[in-house]
């Protein structure tokens, strides 16, 4: 069985380095929250301690959907078509959630942070998906 990195041309191999480079401070970055979050739940019981009382779950949808999508970047790592449908698809998740819920003219320069999140977020996706479409167009 081939190797995913010995597959494909100059270009390929390159797009997967910019990747690769890209989602590695996103996935490491996720999992440091996600620590952080379990920590805190583990040693005083609460997750967030300073969350506020009746908060809606539609508040908690967007940074749950958008951590899935990093793990997709994770999973891409290994599966590149795999991990950037599923980062993409979940990140389309995210979109439409914060376009329900907080439309972008509300207050552009404060609700427009969230769409420039996720956007960072789905470029390695993109690239992943670029890459893995590459490496299999390529006959070996």
């Amino acid at each position: 069985m081939a190797n995913i990195s010995d597959s494909g041309d100059r270009g390929t191999k390159r797009i997967r380095l910019v990747a690769r480079i890209w989602s590695a401070p996103i996935i490491l970055y996720s999992l440091l929250m996600l620590t952080g979050y379990a920590w805190n739940w583990l040693t005083i019981g609460k997750a967030d301690p300073y969350a506020v009382e009746g908060y809606p779950f539609i508040e908690a949808v967007p940074p749950i959907l958008l951590f899935l999508g990093i793990m997709g970047l994770a999973i891409a790592w290994r599966r590149e078509k795999l991990g950037g449908v599923i980062n993409l698809v979940f990140l389309l998740g995210v979109i439409v959630v914060l376009l329900i819920s907080k439309p972008i003219t509300d207050d552009f320069f404060r609700s427009a942070v969230p769409y420039l999140i996720t956007i960072v977020v789905a470029i390695p996706g993109i690239l992943f998906l670029v890459c893995g479409r590459r490496s299999s167009d390529i006959p070996a």
